[in-house]
């Protein structure tokens, strides 16, 4: 009887410490934050353009060096200097005097070539008839006939002299070869132009369309030429369309496309060069300017890409992304990252079909954490889609 009471006591401080346990770990279960939200990206396997990003320079399209074709004095230059001129263009005056002399003088030598012609065929014409009247004899026919001959070749000759000296009138005039942008006048008015001479007047540039030469190792030219072999690799057959970017990084609004590749690789630097042609109708593309040439040079059949946000190096630049694994636990996964796709990488190794890429959220999670994970949309992180979802939450608790 004297135990009881005791044991009732016992009792009741069992009571007592099991209902503290309890209150505590529901004080402990209050207080544990609940699952963070993050933005998941769901990895499936699709059909990527191979977009290479290439140096390169701009070259003209044509390129002309305006020479003067005959000697003589620079009298009056036309053109202005950085404009554009058109093809047949008067650009330089030479002084015409000493050409319009030569003229003169071809022109008096063809007169007295023709009086001289005129004269040989009378006398030929009067030796036939008298020869037909058996009263001249067939030496004098002959000779006649021979000095027929000679003046003809005098004319003929005297013909071409005067079509010389009127070459030479006409080049006294320099005009554009070609229709382009001129630069400079390297030549200005007094000075004295030899044909011999090798110093140029001035350069034309064609400048609408113009060149882009570009180049790329010749390794990665047999890889993706194996590639293609191998299966892994679409190609089309419509002409390589190609893509500018300015030296600061804005894109050319043209597209241009490609027109051929080099059959030789540059022996010091194992590259290969490659030419696409660009519309410039505005001129902003200039000759000797530094850019970036996109060029597509086939579609990858089975290929993984994350947002580049997702992807994380360590201090060793290794590359590593988050998943979300079984019970929306956290995992980390290094990958080997390939080539940039505009905003996202193209993962060449260590995903699979199926995978959860956390884009969104990560850095307030690590491996091991339970996580709630939410499709990722780039307009909406997934703390905001989160908040959008929590008044709901205390109704549900009630």
């Amino acid at each position: 009887m004297q135990k009881t009471p005791l044991r009732a006591l016992a009792l009741l401080s069992g009571l007592a410490f099991l209902a503290g346990c309890q209150q505590e770990q529901q004080e402990q279960a209050k207080q544990a934050p609940p699952p963070m939200p993050v933005g998941i990206v769901t990895i499936s396997a699709e059909a990527l353009p191979i977009i290479n990003e290439l140096p390169g320079r701009i070259a003209p399209t044509r390129l002309a060096e305006v020479r003067p074709r005959v000697s003589g004095i620079i009298v009056e230059r036309v053109f202005e200097q950085g404009s554009h001129v058109n093809e047949g263009d008067v650009l330089y005056r030479i002084d015409p005097a000493p050409f319009q002399v030569q003229v003169d003088s071809a022109e008096a030598t063809l007169a007295r070539a023709k009086a001289g012609q005129l004269q040989a065929r009378q006398t030929a014409d009067r030796q036939q008839q008298l020869r037909r009247s058996n009263v001249g004899s067939q030496q004098e026919f002959d000779n006649a006939i021979g000095v027929l001959a000679q003046a003809d070749a005098d004319v003929a000759v005297a013909n071409a002299g005067l079509a010389q000296a009127r070459l030479n009138f006409q080049y006294s005039h320099v005009t554009a070869p070609i229709s382009g942008r001129i630069g400079r006048a390297l030549i200005t008015e007094g000075a004295l132009v030899s044909t011999t001479s090798t110093e140029n007047l001035a350069t034309i540039q064609q400048l609408d369309p113009i060149y882009a030469d570009f180049t790329q190792p010749a390794a990665d030219l047999i890889r993706l030429r194996k590639a293609l072999q191998d299966g892994k690799l679409l190609t089309g057959d419509n002409e390589a369309e190609v893509k500018l970017l300015l030296d600061d990084g804005t894109p050319y609004p043209q597209s241009g496309r490609l027109l051929f590749s080099e059959a030789a690789v540059d022996e010091t630097t194992g590259q290969v060069t490659l030419r696409g042609e660009f519309p410039n109708p505005d001129g902003d593309l200039l000759p000797g300017m530094y850019v970036r040439v996109q060029i597509q040079q086939g579609v990858e059949k089975q290929a993984f890409a994350v947002p580049q946000q997702a992807v994380q190096r360590d201090p060793g630049g290794q590359a590593s992304v988050l998943i979300v694994g079984e019970g929306n636990k956290v995992e980390q996964r290094r990958v080997n990252v390939g080539r940039s796709l505009g905003d996202r990488w193209v993962i060449s190794q260590g995903l699979k079909e199926g995978d959860k890429v956390i884009a969104d959220g990560f850095q307030k999670t690590a491996p091991g954490a339970t996580v709630q994970p939410q499709p990722w949309s780039p307009e909406k992180p997934a703390a905001d889609q989160a908040a959008g979802a929590a008044p709901a939450a205390p109704a549900a608790q009630k």
